[in-house]
């Protein structure tokens, strides 16, 4: 194999988006700040912190790789994805699958060699739900709002990842997870109203089937309600847990869901790339304080308290 087409599939493998997987991380960063006296810090900390990140990292590939195959038909419609390498027939799906069973059989093996069942069952879970998405005949990812619902749920499967890389059998708040779910749904949404501007209705129909009878109205009023939802479950949750710092942060996230509402939905949303939506600076600057926020909001409650 030559130098061109090692390239080839390593492009296939989409692991520059590595950085995704640190998303479990929120969940590891919530059990210590809800039990502190559980951290002991040495070399196998470090390592469970690493290897969690590196099973993640392991499963997300092969979803990327399952991806890759299911959508090559789909990519030919958009003017930048039918640039990958199997849409463009650089690669070979057969050698696709090897790594895919590679990555998979990996992760799963010394997942539950290292950090046991419940580790592992999370981490099978953020395949399965790759499965449901991707592959035909379930394929979530082609039904009109069913599509950004399934894919938002990797948010609390990833958190369940991290939570449980450290604990052996805590789970954790159930209103802290489902409000990360919605909170990327939110997200998400956003990202179909930009892919819709940006492709124009009956590209955008061809290249994603979920958008082709949905107008950009009804995701706008999707999008508010996952925001709203968001809002009042963390709201809840410092209500419930009588967490004044949290009660005070479901406001400056509901701020910051307006904000991102507004770049998204203003007159120049629709010259965002659909790809990029997620890093535009204003963007990353509000979810970045949100986040700060949220963990300062535990450390006073649960540590300083």
């Amino acid at each position: 194999m030559q130098k061109k087409e090692i390239i080839n599939y390593l492009n296939a493998l989409r692991l520059e988006r590595w950085p995704r997987s640190f998303a479990i991380y929120i969940g590891t960063f919530s059990y210590f700040l809800f039990y502190p006296n559980s951290i002991e810090i040495s070399v196998e900390f470090f390592l469970r912190l690493f290897l969690s990140f590196l099973f993640t990292w392991g499963i997300s590939t092969a979803n990327y790789i399952i991806n890759e195959i299911a959508d090559a038909p789909f990519d030919k419609h958009h003017p930048i994805k039918r640039t990958r390498p199997l849409a463009a027939g650089k690669v070979k799906a057969s050698v696709l699958y090897i790594m895919f069973f590679g990555a998979v059989g990996f992760s799963l093996f010394f997942a539950y060699l290292y950090f046991g069942k419940i580790f592992t069952i999370y981490l099978f879970s953020l395949l399965i739900a790759g499965f449901l998405y991707n592959i035909p005949p379930v394929r979530f990812k082609d039904i009109p709002f069913i599509d950004f619902i399934s894919e938002s749920i990797n948010n609390p499967i990833r958190f369940l990842i991290g939570w449980f890389a450290f604990s052996k059998t805590v789970f954790p708040p159930w209103l802290l997870l489902i409000w990360w779910w919605f909170f990327g749904m939110f997200l998400m949404i956003g990202k179909r109203i930009s892919e819709k501007r940006f492709l124009g209705a009956d590209q955008s129909g061809a290249y994603r089937p979920s958008l082709k009878n949905v107008s950009e109205k009804s995701l706008r009023i999707a999008m508010i309600f996952s925001g709203l939802l968001s809002f009042f479950l963390i709201l809840l949750f410092g209500i419930q847990y009588k967490i004044l710092t949290f009660t005070i942060f479901s406001f400056v996230l509901l701020g910051g869901l307006i904000w991102i509402f507004i770049i998204i939905n203003g007159e120049k949303g629709e010259l965002e790339e659909p790809e990029e939506i997620l890093k535009n600076p204003f963007l990353s600057i509000i979810i970045f304080v949100m986040t700060f926020i949220f963990f300062i909001s535990l450390y006073i409650e649960k540590v300083v308290k």
